[in-house]
């Protein structure tokens, strides 16, 4: 939760606000140019949300924030924010939201998959957030996870026990750490199953 009294200066005024705890992970200027900067080490409001998609897009940013350091003065409606994601990329590609402090706001997708292709498969992991897990539930659950990165791995614990889904992992990058369920190795193409 963002602390007004650590509202940083470079932030216009107005309602919404980036505190001091801002790891400048950048996922608020991806999901909301028009609102949110980086000045540098952080980032800051410099424009004010007015309208409707505005507002939409702050609160999506509000809630994808991996340390929790945007907030606002106003209330405003949380599930704004929460129910955009998973967030549609492009054809049956999701962008989870809900960056996790642990993989520095990495990025975590959900492909969308019929089980007849062998089901969705999650791309890194996100938070574990309960609503955005009831709504990965509600799409199909996860059959796959790739975990492309050391630090990206996030809670693909609770991910696992949750969806008993596969973790694949290169093993130069942690795979036998983690103990995942399927380890790759070499250079080589390598496919997941027909369709990966």
């Amino acid at each position: 939760m963002a602390n007004l009294q650590e509202r940083l200066p470079e932030n216009v005024p107005g309602d919404f606000f980036v505190d001091s705890t801002c790891i400048d992970c950048n996922t608020c200027t991806q999901l909301a140019r028009g609102i949110f900067r980086d000045h540098g080490d952080q980032c800051s409001v410099y424009h004010q949300p007015e309208t409707a998609d505005e507002i939409k897009l702050a609160m999506m940013a509000l809630v994808a924030c991996p340390t929790g350091s945007i907030g606002a003065t106003r209330n405003h409606n949380a599930h704004i924010g929460i129910d955009a994601f998973p967030l549609l990329v492009d054809e049956n590609v999701y962008f989870c939201g809900f960056t996790a402090e642990s993989s520095f706001g990495a990025w975590s997708y959900l492909i969308t998959r019929p089980p007849s292709q062998g089901g969705n498969v999650l791309i890194d992991s996100p938070r574990f957030a309960t609503q955005l897990v009831k709504r990965i539930e509600a799409m199909g659950g996860v059959s796959k996870m790739l975990l492309t990165h050391r630090d990206d791995i996030a809670d693909h614990e609770l991910f696992r026990k949750k969806f008993d889904c596969v973790r694949t992992m290169h093993a130069a990058d942690g795979a036998t750490r983690l103990a995942v369920e399927q380890t790759l190795d070499g250079e080589e193409e390598v496919s997941l199953d027909e369709d990966l």
